[in-house]
């Protein structure tokens, strides 16, 4: 049977204000390796993005399970601070975090988790450590001032960093490793020709 056919999916949240830029790195060259990508909303209602992409959710959030899962991806949103309405993707985190799979997460979801309190005891980024001490949460001591941070089978980011984002979920996944990563992230963060070299000669390209 085909290897890509048995890999379990990666489930990619989608939810009204979700900001457009801040996964599609990520998705896009999941997709590329051979990754199924499956969007879970709130329910199977359509949802709207700041950018106004009106999205299809393929399954509601009640309805994933970890064990069906090979990652969670939660992108930013302004509902993560305008409202509660998110909490259950927060709380749907810590399932999948409890159950050993990854979650992913970036800008305004580091707030949901930090609520959640997933960030306590793993080493974490955001925006600015203001923002997530606005919370209230008790992990401070453990922000890191980088792009992003991968503790455990967490990833978190900044809502300007969604290169360093996709990396450290394709790193977490084994998607690219070494020398390829490396060229992957200096070819879309940093614009550098020389890396597409590298990467067509591993077929990455």
């Amino acid at each position: 049977m085909n290897a890509t056919a048995d890999r379990k999916p990666v489930h990619l949240a989608v939810y009204d204000t979700l900001a457009d830029w801040e996964t599609g790195h990520a998705t896009a060259h999941l997709a590329r390796a051979g990754h199924r990508i499956r969007t879970v909303g709130p329910s199977t209602d359509p949802v709207t993005s700041i950018g106004g992409l009106r999205i299809q959710p393929d399954t509601a959030l009640d309805d994933v399970r970890p064990e069906d899962s090979s990652l969670l991806i939660l992108p930013g949103a302004d509902l993560w601070d305008t409202s509660g309405d998110l909490a259950p993707f927060a709380r749907k985190a810590r399932a999948f975090l409890e159950a050993g799979v990854p979650v992913a997460a970036i800008c305004g979801a580091t707030a949901g988790l930090a609520r959640e309190g997933l960030l306590d005891d793993r080493d974490h980024t955001s925006a600015v450590s203001f923002y997530l001490a606005a919370t209230g949460y008790a992990g401070g001591g453990r922000y890191v001032e980088t792009d992003a941070v991968t503790d455990r089978n967490l990833v978190t980011a900044g809502p300007t960093e969604p290169v360093a984002f996709a990396r450290e979920i394709f790193r977490l996944l084994g998607v690219y490793e070494g020398e390829v990563l490396d060229a992957w992230y200096r070819l879309f963060h940093d614009s550098d020709p020389a890396a597409y070299a590298v990467l067509e000669k591993a077929g990455a390209a």
